[in-house]
């Protein structure tokens, strides 16, 4: 074996799991450039290059991910072991949700099958995860990070293509579950960030997160319901509330070192421009039009420096290593 191809084997089997939440980043800018349609110009066809572009992201990330298993069983057994990194693992379904969404205008068929897919994956993957969580192994407050709302947004994220194309009931279970389980791990993981040590650099990032879980809910509440109500106005605004919030913290985290994690900056800008669009859109406000084409404006930019950071993280070895 060349010592290229020795180098080559060893990247892969360092490959992270968190390598998904690239692609969920590059989907969740697509949809939020199909939210803007109507509003901001060439926002339609930038939307499409970006589905074409997030699809084969995805599938050369699922590929690179599927022969570590293949070949390197161990380290990716590890990974679920992982009590950080095993959050990530929702990750995949999520992409595949994702994709099915930005599939759905001009694809239905096609996007039945993907959501069918994406929603057993994600339904497997949050039991297994929940059920991890909740065995035998003992978890810290150290382990606890906003990663772990993954799973949770995830299901509900499965209404936003599952009630159009007829699913309401499942939709609904599932964004039953989203929701209960955000709630929980809201609390949990205040209660580790305010009374426990502070997260570790690589870590803190995540807190971004934090923004999702309601944005997106606001979106699915509009798929089941159809109708802006109280509590759809609740959850738009607490993600206006965790973003100022994070907003604050914002410089710190520019000022670590680039990680992967750092892709969680991503799909919750993504998930808050969607949102507001959506309000903008059923409510007729001029103002979270203005709000979301500023979201859209900071989620492009981001991906691109995210892009063009993890290309040179690549490049030189920082990221597929051992940690």
């Amino acid at each position: 074996m060349t010592v290229a191809a020795a180098g080559g084997q060893a990247r892969l089997a360092h490959f992270p799991i968190a390598f998904f939440a690239v692609t969920m980043g590059l989907f969740g800018l697509t949809l939020a450039l199909h939210a803007a349609e109507g509003t901001v110009p060439g926002a339609a066809a930038a939307s499409i290059a970006m589905l074409w572009a997030s699809a084969a992201v995805l599938a050369a990330i699922a590929v690179l991910y599927a022969a570590k298993w293949v070949l390197h069983g161990r380290e990716a057994r590890a990974e679920w072991g992982h009590p950080v990194r095993i959050a990530f693992f929702p990750a995949i379904s999520i992409s595949l949700l994702l994709l099915a969404t930005a599939l759905l205008p001009s694809a239905p068929e096609v996007a039945r099958a993907v959501w069918i897919a994406g929603a057993a994956a994600q339904g497997a993957l949050t039991l297994a995860v929940v059920s991890t969580w909740i065995g035998e192994r003992t978890f810290g407050q150290q382990h606890l990070s906003p990663a772990w709302f993954i799973p949770a947004v995830g299901n509900v994220i499965v209404p936003l293509a599952g009630a159009p194309l007829g699913f309401l009931e499942i939709s609904w279970l599932f964004f039953s579950a989203g929701l209960v389980f955000w709630i929980v791990l809201l609390t949990l993981v205040f209660n580790r960030l305010v009374f426990h040590a502070p997260l570790p650099g690589r870590l803190y990032p995540t807190l971004v997160i934090l923004v999702a879980p309601p944005a997106v809910a606001f979106v699915a509440w509009l798929k089941l319901t159809g109708e802006v109500d109280a509590f759809a106005r609740i959850l738009l605004n607490a993600g206006y509330v965790f973003a100022a919030i994070v907003a604050v913290q914002l410089p710190r985290i520019l000022r670590l070192p680039f990680a992967l994690p750092f892709w969680a900056l991503s799909f919750p800008v993504a998930a808050l421009s969607i949102a507001s669009f959506a309000y903008a859109r059923e409510a007729g406000s001029e103002a979270h039009a203005v709000v979301g084409t500023a979201l859209l404006a900071i989620l492009a930019l981001t991906v691109v420096a995210l892009v063009g950071r993890t290309a040179v993280a690549i490049a030189r070895g920082e990221i597929c290593r051992p940690e």
